[in-house]
């Protein structure tokens, strides 16, 4: 089984080592036109086509098969201490039900993952991990410190759904109690007699929620039922939107933000607790560098030019010839008629509208530094 962008582009070949999910024979009854692969797992990543995706998720519904945000939970006595360990974000008032986006970071500030993670009981949390392997850092920690906590990979495979009619779908699946979750909560809601935990979370800024499906036949028949409670809304199959997250500053670790950056130069300082009293793994690291400044951070580019062509590498920004940042990612946005990117700059370049040169493949293109979310108009 073989999946192509196009007739002459390169192959992916899909073996056990990368595996299904729960909604792969549902997705496959598509035309998905495009798989990557994360954590070990298949991400759908096209279907209708990358502007006809976007376009649908902004004014439509779309299922998402997200099974590839793995769970690494930690349950045991010590699992509260475990968790504001590996996180510079101080979630020791978090209670049942609450979750947030925190940073994981190594002891020098590193950043090592940026999941969401919910506190599933008083001695159980869930970290949605982004693509790395969180569960052998967590079981390193647990294990160096003799700490009374089991850290494990569960198989427990998201299903979102996203877009502006995202609520109405929902609630006709789990009843009009959804309508009351609150961003980054949880509620224990049925279907079929079956608990699952519903959120009002999910990787665009469409709105809507994730279901954690802990049961592959239950995760099955969810798909066919919001599918068919969708109908009427034009639901149709999606994924993660490179147009849409570029648009909204929604940043992919390993893309954007790296094992190379320090929780801060990835823009993440809201979730960072650098003036409270947590001992945490990096916090003293992140406040040495608060101190002392910054040497780079992330940025919104808007590109002049028409479209650019795919990018795969990071591309160089210069200044006086020299080059002092890359863009990472970076597409043309249908609804604002320019070129939209996100890249780290050095510090100096990194002010509101700093004219800075991109160097792509096709031609020299102006890129100046913008904010993000992008809302502005054509500046081409």
């Amino acid at each position: 089984h073989q999946v192509g962008l196009t007739v002459n582009a390169p192959l992916l070949a899909l073996s056990r080592r990368v595996r299904n999910t729960p909604y792969t024979s549902r997705i496959e009854q598509f035309p998905v036109q495009a798989y990557t692969v994360y954590n070990h797992m298949l991400l759908p990543s096209r279907f209708r086509g990358l502007e006809e995706d976007y376009w649908h998720l902004r004014k439509s519904v779309q299922i998402w098969d997200v099974a590839c945000e793995r769970q690494v939970q930690l349950k045991g006595p010590d699992a509260a201490k475990l968790a504001q360990m590996m996180t510079v974000r101080d979630i020791r008032k978090y209670d049942v039900g609450r979750g947030g986006l925190v940073p994981l970071c190594d002891h020098n500030g590193k950043l090592l993952n940026d999941p969401v993670v919910f506190r599933i009981a008083e001695d159980c949390y869930w970290f949605s991990i982004s693509d790395s392997d969180v569960a052998f850092w967590a079981g390193g920690l647990a294990l160096g410190l003799g700490l009374d906590v089991e850290v494990s990979e569960i198989d427990v495979n998201p299903l979102a759904v996203q877009g502006p009619q995202a609520e109405d779908v929902v609630a006709e699946v789990f009843g009009e109690a959804v309508r009351a979750i609150k961003f980054f909560r949880f509620e224990t809601l049925n279907f079929r007699g079956h608990p699952l935990r519903v959120s009002r979370s999910g990787w665009s800024a469409q709105g809507g929620f994730e279901i954690l499906v802990d049961d592959w036949e239950i995760g099955g028949l969810l798909y066919d039922a919001i599918c068919v409670a969708g109908a009427k809304y034009d639901i149709g199959p999606g994924c993660p939107n490179l147009i849409e997250r570029i648009e909204a500053g929604l940043m992919t670790y390993g893309t954007d933000i790296t094992r190379e950056h320090t929780a801060l130069e990835a823009g993440l300082e809201k979730y960072c607790s650098l003036d409270s009293d947590i001992d945490a793994i990096g916090i003293d690291a992140l406040r040495a560098q608060r101190a002392q400044g910054l040497p780079q951070r992330i940025v919104g580019f808007n590109v002049g030019g028409d479209r650019v062509p795919g990018q795969r590498d990071p591309w160089p920004v210069m200044a006086n010839g020299k080059k002092v940042g890359q863009i990472t990612s970076i597409t043309w946005s249908p609804r604002l008629e320019y070129n939209v990117a996100l890249g780290m700059v050095e510090l100096e370049f990194a002010p509101l509208g700093t004219e800075l040169t991109l160097v792509a493949p096709d031609a020299e293109r102006r890129a100046t530094i913008c904010e993000v979310p992008f809302t502005g108009a054509s500046q081409r």
